[in-house]
């Protein structure tokens, strides 16, 4: 029988005397109930304590109260509970004069010499397990003899743990290890230990033990960050050497935990001949508000001696801004930013699609919206810059404002009691673009406005949906272009073009209408489990017309004179921003239709939870269009699009072109219709689709359990690091053991024939795979394989061994620009993150 009694602190803090009482006295709960009740009824003297709560006790053996000691024994599956401390052990001694609690446990029979039924005190989250415990409730100081505890995934155990206050501890003889094995496979041990809890382990003679063998050097020293989240401190470095600048060490600086919204850290590379690397990144963050960062590198590196024919120095730098701020819900900024020398990529490479990149654009956003109105405003800034060409293409700014579609004439009416001219609405997109494009040193400016205001209606003549349009856009310049003709050396004609500058308005117009209905068909199923198929069919006809704005009276198309004699027609504003004024007639007319194949399943009569389903079969569209105003070849391409999905396993889209004309040597079409040259009525001049798929085993079940992220910051708004600051080509996310196999396979066709015998083919296999050889061991393959040329691109081969507390990953990049290998051990735990052993070889840069 288990007895438990609330012992309630004023009660402890009484002197009593009784005129015939023992020293001692030993209890059941009714018995104690009385002795509080007796006791209290005589003359009693009271004095304070500093026990200011309830203590709770339990045992399962007896209670023993020496009530003038002021002391109580505890036999027997003990447990006290003092706010937010509990001990348990086999045998607990208090004294509440002192405020010491002595703990330890008893033997499991009297050969063995075994103790069961050990200490264990809980404190904060945290518990310590030891042979004998003495602990100060007062204080919150004590000792714990052959000890060990646990601390957010580390553990530690030493011969003897001296704890000073509730975050401070000394430790004799002390291990520590992330392993949560019964033993060990590694621990750091250290004669002396202090810990500082939530801050860092301190040791002095520091030796690492794998099993239970030593590494043969030791050292002296050593300081463990224990906090959660972010941290001050000194980044470890890496070392190496490299054939081309020699020995290295790398990745080596300090990382500053400024505040709880700032945090910023700055390493550096230095090589043995000559050459530095610095890399920078602060980061900011105000929850619900703002956050971003800037990151910063520059590096100089010299390959030989400057009298050495082959010498060279290159010095390269990157600049990168990222800021996104919401200011109110309908004004918002967002900065993407990159600055960088023409090789940085070449010699800095992150990941394999980094590597690839010709192309570094930025941008630069303020938006603003009006809730009430629906009218928007942006302000962007956008800059392009293509490494190989050595080109920049700016646009400083880009401003644009939208008014949102009004209705002038509507009512509150009811939208299907609405008179046809409440139907009437209109809407207006005003720009202003400023460019500024530098190509091989050369700097062109070029800006203009656009104005579109769109005027529609939308009646609806029974299931028909009617909707007449008219679009007016006008472009105001400050240049255009002149162009004339003078003869070569060769008697040729040579075109001079030059800017005038002046102002000038380029406006067009448009005008078309439009109709629409949609219908369905549904079929009952005569297959068991499928209630029916349904077939929503979404015809569409637009006409559209504009004039021909090359001819004379418009004013948008100049003349010069060849040296042959013959008049050219060029347009004025060629090199403006938004283009200038069309130089053809068109009057077409288009049409499409949609059609949706969909299946509805039955549900099982014999489930209570089974449910309908509805499954979209198939996605098909055509469309085909013929201009009225086209001299020649006025019928368009007919295009046929579908896209299905097969249960959950595969997806399937593609698309084929058709044209119903013949064609002429190289000449993909004449103005000959197929069906009048007896060839059939279309010809198919392009075909593609693509297939995909992905597989996975089910999740298996682990034993261990799995530890949840949490935010590392919570309440500043940093979530956790970004690793891939600081890793290369072959990072790869830590392999998931619990998934024994998984595959994704994608094919892409693609066949482009304008003329039968001019026929450009083009098919590729992309995948993944990866499986468990054991439940220790995952085997991974990525890559592709182009069937056309007959060769892979982009393989990588990844062998892994989970090791308990360790992870061995093997990585082989076997073709390619960056082929080669990398073998790593390391340990899990992100509190060892740089014990860790790496090899690896040299076709790249890896030191950041």
């Amino acid at each position: 029988m288990k007895f438990h009694y609330s012992v309630i602190l004023f009660f402890f803090t009484i002197s009593i005397s009784f005129a015939q009482q023992e020293d001692s006295l030993s209890v059941i709960p009714d018995l104690l109930k009385s002795a509080q009740i007796d006791t209290l009824s005589e003359k009693t003297r009271v004095t304070r304590s500093d026990i200011d709560t309830i203590v709770y006790s339990s045992a399962s053996d007896s209670l023993i109260f020496f009530i003038k000691e002021k002391k109580m024994n505890i036999y027997g599956d003990g447990k006290i509970d003092y706010k937010q401390m509990e001990i348990t052990s086999a045998n607990i001694l208090i004294n509440f004069e002192t405020h010491m609690i002595n703990a330890e446990g008893k033997h499991e029979d009297s050969l063995s010499g075994k103790l069961i039924d050990t200490p264990v005190l809980s404190e904060g989250g945290e518990s310590y397990e030891a042979k004998i415990m003495s602990y100060n409730f007062k204080t919150g100081r004590g000792t714990m003899s052959a000890a060990n505890t646990e601390m957010e995934g580390a553990y530690y155990t030493g011969k003897k743990i001296k704890k000073v206050d509730k975050k401070v501890y000394f430790i004799a003889d002390g291990a520590y290890t992330t392993c949560d094995a019964k033993e060990p496979h590694y621990y750091i041990y250290s004669p002396k230990m202090k810990i500082v809890q939530d801050e860092e382990l301190v040791a002095e003679w520091i030796w690492l033990y794998f099993g239970d063998v030593p590494f043969p050097v030791p050292l002296p020293f050593g300081v463990f960050p224990l906090q959660s989240g972010r941290r001050s401190g000194i980044i470890s470095p890496v070392f190496g050497s490299d054939g081309r600048y020699g020995t290295y060490i790398g990745r080596f600086g300090y990382y500053w935990a400024m505040s709880d919204y700032t945090d910023w850290n700055i390493t550096g590379d230095y090589y043995t001949r000559g050459s530095f690397a610095l890399n920078s990144l602060f980061r900011y963050v105000k929850r619900y508000s703002f956050s971003g960062s800037i990151n910063g590198s520059y590096e100089d590196f010299t390959q030989g001696e400057s009298t050495d024919p082959d010498y060279n120095k290159q010095t390269d730098w990157r600049l990168r801004w990222y800021h996104n701020q919401t200011f109110t819900p309908t004004l918002r900024l967002d900065v993407n930013l990159e600055f960088m020398s023409s090789n940085y990529l070449t010699k800095n490479v992150s990941n394999l699609n980094e590597a690839l990149r010709n192309e570094i654009e930025s941008n630069a956003t303020i938006s603003k919206t009006w809730e009430e109105s629906g009218n928007s405003m942006t302000i962007n800034y956008n800059r392009r810059q293509l490494l190989q060409e050595n080109a920049i293409y700016e646009v400083l700014p880009s401003i644009t404002f939208n008014l949102a579609q009004s209705y002038p004439f509507r009512s509150g009416s009811n939208s299907q009691d609405r008179a046809w001219y409440e139907t009437f609405g209109y809407s207006y997109n005003g720009a202003f673009q400023n460019n500024r494009n530098k190509i091989s040193g050369d700097l062109n400016i070029r800006g203009g406005f656009k104005h579109n205001v769109r005027l529609n209606f939308s009646p609806k003549i029974g299931y028909i949906s009617v909707t007449p349009g008219f679009s007016y856009q006008e472009l105001w310049y400050n240049k255009r272009v002149k162009q004339y003709s003078v003869e070569s050396s060769t008697r040729e004609d040579s075109v001079i073009t030059e800017d005038v500058h002046e102002i000038n308005f380029v406006r067009t117009f448009d005008a078309g209408v439009s109709a629409s209905t949609k219908f369905y068909g549904v079929f009952n199923s005569p297959i068991p489990g499928i209630e029916a198929f349904r077939h929503t069919v979404t015809p569409s006809l637009t006409y559209s017309f504009h004039p021909d704005f090359s001819d004379p009276g418009w004013g948008y198309y100049g003349t010069y004179t060849s040296v042959s004699g013959k008049e050219i027609k060029y347009d004025k504003f060629q090199r403006e921003i938004y283009r200038g004024a069309s130089s053809q007639q068109s009057s077409s007319l288009s049409f499409s239709i949609g059609n949706i194949f969909e299946m509805k399943t039955t549900a099982d009569p014999t489930d209570t939870t089974s449910k309908e389903e509805k499954y979209q079969m198939l996605n098909l569209n055509l469309g085909m269009g013929y201009n009225f105003a086209a001299d020649s070849l006025n019928f368009s391409d007919l295009r046929l699009t579908y896209r299905t999905q097969i249960g959950e396993f595969i997806d399937f889209a593609g698309s084929n072109t058709f044209t119903p004309y013949d064609y002429s040597g190289n000449q993909s079409r004449i103005n000959k219709f197929l069906v009048d040259e007896g060839k059939g009525l279309l010809r198919m001049t392009n075909f593609n689709f693509t297939i995909s798929t992905r597989l996975s085993g089910e999740r298996l079940k682990s034993n261990e359990t799995e530890e949840s992220q949490t935010d590392e910051n919570k309440g500043s708004g940093f979530g956790s690091t970004n690793k891939e600051v600081y890793q290369g080509i072959y990072t790869t996310r830590d392999p998931d053991f619990s998934i024994p196999w998984d595959i994704s396979l994608t094919y892409t066709y693609n066949l482009s024939r304008p003329v039968p015998e001019a026929e450009i083919k083009y098919q590729s296999l992309n995948g993944s795979l990866n499986f468990n050889l054991t439940p220790a061991w995952k085997f991974s393959v990525t890559g592709s394989y182009d069937f056309e040329r007959h060769e892979f691109a982009a393989p990588q081969i990844r062998i892994s061994r989970d090791l308990h507390c360790w992870l061995m990953n093997f990585t082989w990049n076997p073709l390619g620009l960056y082929r080669g290998f990398r073998f790593e051990i390391r340990v899990k735990a992100p509190q060892l993150q740089d014990l860790k052993l790496t090899k690896q070889n040299e076709f790249y840069n890896t030191s950041r």
